[in-house]
């Protein structure tokens, strides 16, 4: 009878050892915070107040301003003469975005984002009261109080929904964990980089160098530009179960996970490869789209992060931060409540040549009859910049599904889609005295199953969004004569401020903020994508 291998002795590892905490925090005081005595020692005692008081201020903080960090590494783009001249005009734009919602009043991005907080309470923090309440009672204040979008829609049904007008409920995660402080990563993250996010299981065969590298070329360049580059992306390979694969590339991509060790170890210990981190952004590189209109600059950092594994699985997730990278993390103490350090002078990242970055690009007069509008666009190459000023139609998911509807039951296309571009986008809540909230383009193929009924009824025939999209909808523009324009993802505080002189609503007002508009724009910059001849501007 063979003698089965001795068992190793009983050491513990602690999966993911990330160091110790760098980050700079400011204090917000020390409120509902205290320190009490108990028959196993000291522990520290949370309030309520205190954890609504730090979710207001985290999810307010996060909407506005963004890390130094990253900040740089945009300013490196706009300076860097490697780089394309789009993507050096993608990055000005996104600096001058930052600078102009430092006044907290138009957010960084329209898509304000579903809540997220991840908290991990020390085993000797005690919280009085349902310290998820008190977080969510924080974050329904914050969307309350500040000039952001409210995009959570609650199932009345399997089919009917309806917006809960407060943003909740929130994604709230606590975790047990060792000590006596209470850590926290609040995030903000929207639709269109969450819909980037994709997981995949894979064998044993893809852990080899080569394997690797093609997995990572397909699916990093099918990621599109969809989510708003330039991107922080993560990789994540391995874990306990596909929930904790996911769930690591969420805590990846928001920084939390940068201080891993470099190596793994006997006891299955997570860690970075940062060899890998290098191949990647040379992967996004290689693809050619740049931040979003062609270029090298398509990836500013990555994480490669290595798990365990089941002998049986290998688990693969890909996801993307997109440029408004809206992640801040928090801390409660026995000295109070502190919040991450944003930075509140982006202007000093400007090199001071923006506006001559943001000049240039054919006017195109778009109050012009549709077929003087198209004309004026024939012939202009793709991926070439054109500024655009007059009239447009904004519609997007609801409202394409109620047209589409009418259509189907006999009616036409509205008259107003086919006197007018269509502008794929939702606005943040307008603020007082402002003709317009924070009012980016949202990710254009969501309504790509429209455009061919659409346009053989004469209407979006040109059309403006960001992203990659179908090839129906690029035959469809050689068909009919359209074009698909892409104007700059993750500016909206700039656009609404700078480009955006009027706002009314048009049609389907119970919609909210997918009802249909009309607005009127100024100098708008955008790109060509698509072109009437069916030439696309990802071709190269």
């Amino acid at each position: 009878m063979m003698k089965e291998p001795d068992h190793p002795k009983f050491v513990y590892e602690e999966l993911f050892q990330t160091g110790d905490d760098l980050t700079e925090y400011i204090h917000l005081g020390s409120e509902s915070v205290s320190v009490e005595s108990s028959a196993g020692g000291d522990v520290l005692v949370v309030g309520p107040e205190a954890l609504t008081m730090l979710a207001r201020r985290a999810m307010t903080d996060v909407s506005f301003f963004l890390r130094p960090s990253y900040l740089e590494e945009l300013s490196g783009v706009a300076a860097d003469p490697a780089t394309s001249e789009n993507d050096r005009f993608v990055a000005a734009m996104l600096l001058k975005n930052a600078v102009i919602a430092l006044d907290g009043v138009l957010p960084l991005c329209q898509d304000t984002g579903t809540a997220t907080v991840f908290g991990f309470r020390g085993s000797r923090v005690i919280t009085t009261g349902d310290e998820r309440e008190a977080l969510s009672l924080g974050i329904y204040e914050a969307y309350r109080d500040n000039n952001l979008r409210l995009s959570q829609l609650a199932p009345k049904t399997m089919f009917d929904e309806v917006n809960t007008k407060t943003n909740l409920p929130a994604q709230i995660d606590i975790d047990l964990v060792p000590g006596d402080e209470y850590r926290f990563l609040f995030s903000a993250k929207g639709g269109g980089s969450s819909n980037k996010t994709s997981f995949f299981v894979e064998t044993k065969a893809l852990l080899t160098e080569k394997a690797m590298r093609k997995f990572l070329m397909e699916k990093i360049g099918g990621i599109g530009t969809g989510g708003c580059p330039p991107y922080h992306l993560a990789v994540v390979v391995g874990g306990t179960s596909p929930e904790a694969n996911l769930r690591a590339v969420k805590l990846a991509t928001s920084g939390l996970l940068d201080g891993l060790p470099e190596s793994g170890s006997a006891g299955g210990r997570a860690f970075r490869d940062t060899r890998w981190e290098g191949e990647i952004v040379k992967i996004g590189r290689e693809t050619g789209l740049g931040a979003q209109y062609g270029g090298t600059a398509h990836v500013l950092s990555a994480r490669m992060i290595r798990l365990l594994r089941h002998g049986a699985s290998v688990f693969m997730g890909v996801g993307i931060a997109c440029n408004a990278h809206r992640v801040i993390a928090a801390k409660i103490t026995r000295e109070g409540v502190f919040l991450e350090k944003l930075e509140k002078n982006p202007g000093r990242f400007l090199a001071g040549d923006e506006d001559g970055k943001e000049a240039g690009g054919t006017a195109i007069d778009i109050d012009r009859p549709m077929d003087e509008i198209r004309r004026s666009l024939h012939g202009i190459p793709v991926g070439s910049r054109v500024v655009l000023s007059g009239t447009m139609v904004v519609a997007r998911d609801i409202a394409h599904a109620r047209i589409q509807k009418q259509m189907i039951d006999g009616g036409d296309a509205p008259q107003y889609l086919k006197d007018h571009p269509i502008y794929y986008a939702g606005p943040a809540k307008k603020p007082v005295d402002s003709p317009s909230g924070s009012f980016g383009p949202t990710t254009s193929s969501r309504m790509d199953p429209y455009v061919p009924g659409l346009m053989e009824r004469g209407a979006s025939l040109v059309m403006v969004g960001k992203g990659n999209r179908s090839e129906a909808v690029r035959a469809a523009c050689r068909k009919h004569g359209g074009f698909y324009l892409g104007t700059v993802g993750g500016a909206a505080a700039l656009i609404a401020h700078d480009h955006i002189t009027s706002v009314r609503t048009l049609d389907f007002a119970d919609a909210g903020m997918e009802a249909v508009r009309e607005i009127i724009v100024r100098d708008l910059p955008a790109f060509i994508i698509f072109d009437d001849r069916g030439n696309s501007l990802f071709d190269r």
